[in-house]
């Protein structure tokens, strides 16, 4: 994997990571919380595909490493909407 393919894959991440963010209303940190969110979701969201034996959706490869959009997607909001119960809320 070069760098350039690492680069991709962060804003793949990113920009999964922030759909998430946008479906829960999830709107703490920025750029680098959403490129971990986004590797969170694909981990946590392949986990659950494969516990449930769920197929694959819209994988992207990049450089050898495959990376689940969807299910990095469906992770990413159940992380999300975890961590936003888990959090207290700002007054405004």
């Amino acid at each position: 994997m070069t760098l350039l393919d690492l680069i991709i894959l962060l804003i793949i991440a990113g920009i999964c990571g922030s759909i998430a963010q946008a479906l829960v209303g999830f709107s703490r940190g920025g750029c680098f919380l959403s490129i971990a969110v986004g590797f969170i979701g694909a981990l946590l969201g392949s986990w659950l595909a494969k516990q449930f034996g769920f197929p694959d959706f819209f994988v992207i490869e990049i450089g050898g490493t495959s990376y689940p959009v969807v299910w990095s997607i469906i992770g990413a909001v159940i992380f999300v909407g975890i961590l936003n119960l888990l959090t207290p809320r700002r007054a405004v």
